[in-house]
């Protein structure tokens, strides 16, 4: 069994959102088209509450894309971003929701962040996205979406160590590219054993 995970495909990471990936909408039309390529598909989508602790708003004097210490390591502070319930969270309205036959929600605890569909960055608490896939017998996942050298990064990396078959289709995803962020994610999904299409 294969899965396609498309991570992310949220209206602040496209062109106009909060934090918007450049290019971030580019990517829905070829993702839509290969939903039908696999046998499960599984979407992510950030949903942090107000006042959450990644939000550079949330610590005064401290400017977005500063990096500060959480008791997890180091951690980029972001823009208001994904608020729960808010139009920014919404998937982008030409992402073919419906055929979805899962959505995980990460990043609602108020004190860790999260980037892997897989684990909180503290990389010990599950999202759950593991034991679904298991429990559906996929062992090969394609992963799609943004951005790529954070959240589809991150994700892969995770379900490399879990085991699972990972490709990442770098067409159907797009980079913020933070201070060379993308080249070093690169480089750590080669290391790891991600396929990188």
């Amino acid at each position: 069994m294969d899965a396609l995970i498309v991570i992310d495909v949220q209206n602040d990471f496209c062109p106009g959102g909060a934090l918007a990936v450049p290019e971030g909408d580019a990517i829905i039309a070829g993702i839509n088209a290969r939903m039908a390529d696999f046998d499960a598909v599984v979407l992510t989508q950030d949903w942090h509450p107000l006042g959450h602790s990644s939000f550079a708003s949330s610590h005064p004097g401290k400017a977005p894309f500063e990096m500060i210490d959480m008791p997890y390591g180091p951690q980029v502070l972001w823009p208001d971003h994904c608020v729960q319930s808010s139009g920014g969270a919404r998937f982008h309205t030409d992402l073919n929701v419906d055929a979805a036959d899962m959505i995980i929600r990460k990043g609602f605890r108020p004190q860790i962040d999260s980037y892997s569909a897989f684990f909180e960055n503290d990389q010990t608490t599950p999202t759950g996205l593991e034991g679904y896939l298991r429990t559906r017998g996929v062992q090969t996942l394609t992963m799609v979406g943004l951005a790529t050298d954070f959240c589809v990064a991150y994700s892969a990396l995770d379900a490399a160590r879990l085991g699972f078959d990972v490709t990442v289709e770098q067409d159907l995803c797009r980079a913020i590219d933070l201070d060379g962020s993308l080249a070093g994610a690169i480089d750590q999904m080669r290391v790891a054993g991600v396929c990188l299409a």
